[in-house]
């Protein structure tokens, strides 16, 4: 199995006034290649911190990354971004969509960035939306389309660049529980085609997609299981 994503000793720390605050006191995990991972824990327990550090969104405060074998806190400002871009596609919970462009110009965003031509950025976004089934919606805005079909543009978009991880936080948040486990469904595809996802959610019944659960408490890992 290879390891994807190492995780030793990660903290992170805040100061809120004369307060430190410590959203992570130690974290130490690995993740391997195509794993389906849950990161579960109540408010306040770290694991929007751990996702946006395995994100490279933040930047922890001790304790080493190492991402497909490079150290993370040795990469420049560009190396981090050509990561999240390449790497890493991100599915929020808000869809974080541009309400002014259509489905497929929303996702020929990345590729945008990855400096693709205009006549291939639009093939690739084009399969990739066939690919989660919007392919009779490409035109659309999202104010035109549904929470569910907001979130498949969502995940088309962070497919688009082939990326080895995909960093779903609280992807059904916004979505009544039949759309949930549509998304869901997606999900479960995108896995058995080779992407490793890491899913952040307080609700039980979504991790329960997951092969394996990892919970947090107070800035530490409570329990790493898998999902039987």
């Amino acid at each position: 199995m290879k390891t994807i994503i190492q995780l030793r000793d990660i903290g992170r720390s805040y100061k809120v006034g004369t307060e430190v605050i410590h959203a992570l006191r130690s974290v130490t995990l690995d993740i391997y290649k195509n794993e389906y991972v849950a990161l579960m824990g109540p408010s306040g327990s770290g694991k929007s911190t751990l996702m946006n550090v395995l994100g490279c969104l933040d930047t922890p405060s001790k304790g080493e990354y190492i991402l497909n074998g490079h150290a993370v806190a040795h990469m420049t400002d560009n190396q981090l971004a050509e990561v999240r871009n390449k790497e890493i596609g991100f599915v929020f919970q808000t869809f974080n969509l541009m309400p002014r462009l259509s489905a497929l110009e929303n996702v020929t965003v990345p590729l945008v960035y990855a400096g693709i031509n205009k006549k291939e950025r639009i093939q690739i976004a084009m399969q990739s939306l066939v690919h989660v089934g919007l392919g009779d919606r490409v035109k659309h805005k999202p104010n035109e389309l549904s929470g569910g079909q907001k979130q498949r543009v969502a995940v088309a978009r962070a497919l688009v660049n082939k990326p080895s991880i995909i960093l779903a936080d609280e992807p059904t948040g916004n979505l009544d529980s039949k759309t949930s486990e549509e998304i869901m469904g997606l999900f479960e595809e995108i896995h058995k085609q080779g992407n490793t996802i890491i899913l952040v959610t307080h609700e039980e019944d979504i991790a329960q997609h997951a092969h394996r659960i990892v919970r947090l408490k107070d800035g530490l890992i409570e329990t790493d299981k898998k999902n039987e």
